[in-house]
């Protein structure tokens, strides 16, 4: 997903495992699955205590964490560094789903955003771009997919996403540069590149090198997600009656 030069065989490799390994998401299994996803997210609401600060992180493998165990994904990570930061009330939603495009994820989102979270944190279209899906279809989905959230009354974070070179030097520009214009459009907090110093590294991935381990995912919510969360959590706290 990052940006890597093709002269590096690494390079190459990875990009060859993100098209293999991301390409396909409309198998009985990912539809079962969705389902569940589904199914969980009704129950959350129902369970949902008014004192609860609830985060709903929502995207695809990245965000499900496939390949790890359920406390080593981004989201189980992130709500414990919040309350080692202070923030106990804080509850972390797991809405991601494996091989997840933005036209998934819209046709899905209502349904998830019925926990009523205050603040969402939106990384999708990976695999969009793995599909060389148009840029416009992307762009446009992922819009509409914030604006959805907003109506809710739910603060958005729009993480960022790139992609390597094979696909050619102006798809993966227009493809870097789709997130800060949603997110200048919007005018929401953008996380610049959710796999920054973590993208390709081997210590910090699984043998795919596209999904990172838990030791990935903890550089990631360390370096590039609290410190986009942590000011936003802040206020929203600071501003509810």
């Amino acid at each position: 997903m990052s940006v890597i030069k093709q002269h590096n065989p690494a390079s190459a490799w990875w990009g060859l495992a993100m098209m293999v390994l991301l390409a396909g998401c409309d198998s009985q299994q990912q539809v079962a699955h969705n389902n569940q996803v589904q199914a969980a997210a009704q129950d959350q609401a129902a369970e949902q205590q008014s004192d609860t600060f609830t985060i709903l992180a929502l995207g695809d493998s990245l965000t499900e964490g496939l390949g790890v165990v359920a406390d080593g994904n981004y989201p189980a990570l992130l709500e414990q560094a919040l309350h080692d930061a202070g923030y106990p009330s804080v509850k972390v939603v797991n809405s991601g789903l494996s091989g997840e495009t933005s036209s998934g994820l819209k046709s899905r989102v209502d349904w998830v955003l019925q926990l009523k979270p205050q603040l969402t944190i939106l990384t999708i279209g990976a695999n969009d771009a793995m599909r060389g899906l148009p840029l416009d279809l992307t762009r446009n989905n992922i819009s509409e997919i914030i604006n959805r959230i907003e109506a809710t009354g739910s603060q958005v974070i729009l993480g960022g996403m790139e992609i390597y070179d094979n696909l050619g030097r102006e798809y993966v520009k227009g493809f870097k540069n789709l997130y800060p214009e949603l997110a200048s459009r919007h005018d929401v907090p953008l996380i610049p590149f959710f796999l920054a110093h973590v993208a390709g590294d081997p210590q910090l991935n699984q043998a795919d090198l596209i999904h990172p381990t838990r030791a990935g995912y903890e550089v990631i919510v360390e370096r590039n997600i609290m410190p986009t969360v942590l000011p936003v959590l802040q206020q929203l706290i600071n501003n509810t009656p």
